[in-house]
C-alpha cells in the first residue's frame, strides 16, 4: 500500500513538472510586472526648489519588470544582476532612513505618520533590497502596490 502512494505521490509530482508549474523563484512577491501609476513630492524634498517634474513626467505610466537576473524598464531604474534580499523595516528606515533622518533633525515629525502621509498603515513593512547601482529600495505599501523614492518624488507602483 505504501508503495503505490508514492508511485503516486511521485507521479503527480512529474505531472505538474511537465504541465508547467512555475519554478520556485516564482513564489517571491517582487517577479513581476508593475507600472509607475503615480507620483508624490516627498516629504523630505526642500519646499524651497521644486523637483525635476520632467523625470517625473518621464516615469509616470512606465512600466518596471522584476526578473531573477535584472529589473528591466527605464533607465533610472534598470539593472542587471541584481542581489535581491527582502527585509522588514520600520517607518524610520524607509526610504533609506529618510524618515528616521528627518525625525532627528525635529523631533515633533513623527516616522510613522510621515510613512502613512504617502500610503504606508502600520508599523513594519517589507522592503526589497537589490544591491543595484541606482541604490533604489522598493517598498511593499502591500503586497500589490510597492513605493519608491527618487529625486525628491515617491513613485508608486501596481502589480500587473
Amino acid at each position: 500500500m505504501f508503495r503505490g502512494r508514492l508511485c503516486t505521490l511521485i507521479f503527480g509530482v512529474a505531472a505538474l513538472l511537465l504541465a508547467g508549474a512555475p519554478p520556485t523563484y516564482a513564489a517571491e512577491p517582487y517577479l513581476g510586472t508593475w507600472k509607475v501609476t503615480s507620483a508624490v513630492v516627498a516629504p523630505w524634498a526642500d519646499q524651497a526648489r521644486k523637483p525635476d517634474q520632467a523625470e517625473m513626467k518621464s516615469l509616470v505610466g512606465k512600466t518596471v519588470t522584476f526578473k531573477p537576473k535584472e529589473i528591466a524598464g527605464p533607465r533610472a531604474l534598470a539593472c542587471k544582476g541584481p542581489r535581491y534580499k527582502l527585509s522588514d523595516f520600520s517607518a524610520d528606515m524607509l526610504f533609506q532612513g529618510a524618515f528616521g533622518e528627518m525625525h532627528a533633525k525635529d523631533s515633533a515629525l513623527d516616522p510613522v505618520k510621515l510613512a502613512a502621509s504617502v500610503g504606508f498603515q502600520g508599523a513594519s513593512w517589507k522592503v526589497l533590497e537589490t544591491g543595484c547601482a541606482t541604490e533604489i529600495d522598493w517598498h511593499f505599501v502591500d503586497p500589490a502596490t510597492l513605493a519608491i523614492g527618487l529625486n525628491d518624488y515617491v513613485y508608486v507602483l501596481k502589480k500587473q
